[in-house]
């Protein structure tokens, strides 16, 4: 069992920190929530996150609008301190004060690097009154339009404990990733205009798009395996 701190930066409940809050733990507009958020555009029951070998995993519930991750459609997630939930008009941020420092020194960048809504001090409305929201917001930003990385110069680990079948499943679709962005890489050449653009053969860009839906496509076939995907 896992727990997690989730602060609310956008929404009804803006400023209401919910801490160490033990998992599992679901969200969503109903009462019945551990985390219950007052949005039409939030399903009754939207998202959970769950603790599997010391990560928290974010699922979608195959709510009516969706989720993201720092601006990023997600239904399927391991979430870092410092991510930005956005579920309907709410933006919630995952982790504590202290785990977000921590991640922002193992990357080598500043906390507010990995904290694009944190604005000055004192602008955050306490939860109950209480002077004690972990995080504050400038009164001017919107989220509407926030698009930050899902991963701030890390690299997702490979997962662990594959069979010889998993494994060359997994090497082949990789493979194929690699592939793809490799005719696009050696095709490519700079622009006689600008230095800074490079153009590259129009087949090798719809082959891009291609890979792009076929990304799409096992994206949802991992988040959703019980689904048919004919």
């Amino acid at each position: 069992m896992g727990r997690v701190t989730l602060s609310v930066l956008e929404g009804l409940e803006r400023g209401h920190v919910f801490r160490n809050i033990s998992t599992p733990v679901t969200i969503g507009r109903e009462e019945v929530n551990d985390v219950q958020l007052n949005d039409e555009r939030i399903s009754r029951l939207h998202a959970k996150l769950q603790e599997d070998e010391g990560c928290i995993i974010f699922t979608d519930l195959n709510s009516t609008n969706g989720s993201r991750v720092n601006g990023h459609p997600v239904q399927l997630r391991i979430l870092r301190p410092g991510d930005h939930l956005q579920l309907g008009r709410c933006t919630l941020l995952f982790g504590s004060e202290e785990e977000i420092a921590e991640r922002a020194r193992h990357l080598g960048v500043t906390v507010a690097a990995l904290l694009p809504l944190q604005g000055p001090p004192g602008r955050s409305i306490p939860a109950s009154g209480m002077q004690d929201a972990e995080f504050s917001l400038a009164d001017n930003l919107n989220t509407d339009h926030l698009l930050g990385p899902l991963f701030a110069g890390e690299r997702p680990p490979l997962p662990n404990s594959l069979s010889t079948l998993q494994r060359t499943r997994l090497a082949d679709v990789l493979a194929c990733i690699h592939e793809q962005l490799q005719n696009v890489v050696q095709e490519a050449s700079a622009t006689d205009s600008d230095e800074r653009y490079v153009k590259v053969p129009w087949e090798r860009f719809q082959n891009l798009l291609f890979l792009q839906r076929d990304l799409a496509g096992w994206l949802q076939a991992v988040a959703n395996p019980d689904l048919d995907q004919t």
